[in-house]
């Protein structure tokens, strides 16, 4: 019985872990994927896509510093 309840635990932990991992996964996928807008969402947003600057970014408005494509 008492390897049963060990066996048990050490289940439940690993599952538990592997929730934890994936959801850090996400996390580190959601945040490390550049963002691009197009001129015309830079504008909407109320910004000025300025593609002579390095890195053409999205200057003010809801997607500044996003960078257009």
């Amino acid at each position: 019985m008492p390897i049963r309840r060990i066996l048990a635990a050490v289940i439940a932990t690993a599952a538990l872990a592997g929730l934890g991992l994936t959801g850090a996964a996400t996390a580190v996928t959601a945040q490390g994927a550049p963002s691009y807008v197009t001129p015309s969402q830079c504008r909407e947003g109320g910004g000025e896509p300025r593609i002579d600057l390095p890195g053409n970014p999205c200057v003010g408005g809801t997607y500044d510093g996003q960078a257009v494509d």
